[in-house]
């Protein structure tokens, strides 16, 4: 065994669930200390009748609310450092998150940030970093989320662009928790079947890569394997009806869970979705989805030992690698997510530039086998041609 039997585990924040859960918001406010909340989604959201009822709700509640909207499909820290400036300009005391990873990313880093003198980069997941920050006076954090994918609502971190760079960053720290997250599946149910699909598809590698990992977290595995089986029963039902909720509801288990597991870490599939969306502005999700087999085949003998108990969960017909991968094949096909990250537009010629951030990536480290800039080029390559080798 190659996995050293020892672990520090923590599990997530309060979760509530079921349709019209949305309704206890104010309440939720009241429990948690915000009396003057700013509600941070992003600015397709904002325009929406969604969130017009939320704000309605909140303020018919007797609660003053003001809306932030400018916030990215992949947020950059322009979007955090307006969010910021909104938060104290308002003197608002705490956090609504609403909508998908962007949005509740941001809204995570404005709460951290309002605290906090030195530049968010200081931040980032690196050893420890996150203890150079100044807890007095991070804001209190309610999640809200719109789609089933990142599992941010359940999180201590967020992806922040650095836009003179080019890179994705993961910003941490134990505080950007929020204190409790609403997952109501009538919120969900106006999301389209391609958004559907890709934030599905980051839920599932999520699970997948934690899984994989080689770190000692019984709890976690076990979470991912269920978040893998969940996936597979019910991602293709809520991409084919909108409003199946019992398939919207147990999507957003999925992705809390895929958050919950990947605690253990990630793995080569974001190392290179992260670098390719910073670059490309590219879907996360969608990207992850992209690139998932091919890190499948680069990792084939580093996970001999998972691959049975993956195959048992999906209840596949064989158990051995062949046959998960012709599942994933099979299903990503069933989805509809392209086949190579050319189809998404990037190039050749960007591969190595996509490689030398990977290698740099804080995922890359927890990749089941290491690899070098060299390798990570070849494996951005193949995703790009579509080689999966023979």
């Amino acid at each position: 065994m190659d996995v050293q039997i020892t672990g520090a585990w923590n599990f997530p924040t309060r979760v509530v669930t079921g349709a019209g859960r949305i309704a206890e918001l104010p309440e939720a406010c009241r429990t948690n200390g915000l009396t003057r909340p700013l509600l941070v989604t992003d600015h397709g959201l904002a325009k929406t009748d969604l969130i017009a009822g939320i704000v309605d709700r909140v303020r018919e509640s007797g609660i003053p609310l003001a809306v932030f909207s400018d916030v990215k499909a992949n947020p950059t820290e322009t979007n955090l450092t307006a969010g910021v400036e909104a938060f104290k300009a308002g003197g608002h005391d705490g956090v609504i998150a609403v909508g998908g990873g962007s949005a509740l990313d941001v809204g995570k880093c404005v709460a951290f940030m309002v605290a906090q003198s030195r530049p968010v980069w200081d931040f980032e997941d690196v050893g420890d970093w996150w203890t150079r920050a100044n807890t007095e006076g991070i804001a209190p954090i309610i999640a809200v989320p719109t789609t089933a994918g990142t599992g941010s609502e359940v999180g201590r971190a967020g992806v922040i662009t650095r836009e003179d760079t080019h890179e994705k960053k993961i910003i941490f720290h134990p505080m950007m928790m929020p204190r409790i997250a609403i997952e109501d599946p009538e919120l969900a149910v106006g999301l389209s079947p391609f958004l559907t699909m890709a934030t599905g598809m980051d839920a599932l590698s999520h699970c997948f890569e934690a899984y994989c990992v080689k770190v000692f977290h019984p709890l976690a595995d076990g979470i991912a394997l269920e978040g893998m089986k969940i996936v597979d029963s019910y991602l293709p039902r809520a991409v084919e009806n909108g409003r199946d909720l019992e398939a919207r509801a147990y999507m957003f288990a999925a992705a809390s869970m895929g958050a919950t597991a990947f605690q253990k870490g990630l793995g080569a599939i974001h190392s290179i979705s992260h670098p390719v969306g910073a670059r490309y502005d590219t879907h996360h999700g969608l990207t992850n989805g992209v690139v998932f087999p091919y890190v499948l085949v680069c990792n084939k003998a580093a996970i001999a030992d998972k691959i049975p108990h993956i195959a048992r969960a999906l209840n596949l017909p064989g158990q051995d690698f062949h046959a998960v991968l012709s599942w994933l094949l099979a299903f990503r096909k069933k989805l509809g997510v392209p086949h190579t990250l050319a189809e998404l537009g990037v190039k050749e010629t960007d591969a190595g530039t996509i490689a030398a951030d990977a290698v740099k990536d804080p995922t890359a480290g927890a990749n089941p086998r290491p690899l070098t800039e060299p390798e990570f080029k070849q494996l951005t390559l193949a995703a790009i041609r579509g080689d999966l080798g023979s």
